[in-house]
């Protein structure tokens, strides 16, 4: 293998690692404001009387528990890319000092 092929194969793992840790970034902030939106819901509901409100409030809550649940899938799965990009990156790192030092 020569030595441009694996700069361009560390460079596109190191591309995609950075857009992984990007999207998990973008997910947690997700994640952080549904969970804002979840306790105003759960402040509100010990106000409302409406049994009309309730049942609305408590539909959003769900959807929002989904929505959570959701991201929760979303980053383990980001989770599980970065861990196997980091490896492949260190892995072809090694083959291109490798290949560097027997040049």
């Amino acid at each position: 293998m020569s030595i441009s092929f694996t700069s361009s194969i560390i460079d596109r793992l190191k591309k995609e690692i950075a857009d992984d840790q990007q999207k998990s970034s973008e997910e947690q902030k997700k994640k952080a404001k549904v969970l804002s939106k979840i306790n105003q819901l759960q402040r509100d509901l010990k106000l409302s009387n409406s049994a009309s409100d309730l049942n609305s409030k408590m539909s959003r809550m769900n959807k929002m528990k989904e929505e959570i649940k959701r991201i929760d899938l979303s980053q383990a799965a980001l989770s599980k890319q970065l861990a196997k990009n980091q490896a492949a990156l260190q892995t072809q790192i090694a083959k291109d000092q490798q290949q560097e030092t027997t040049n």
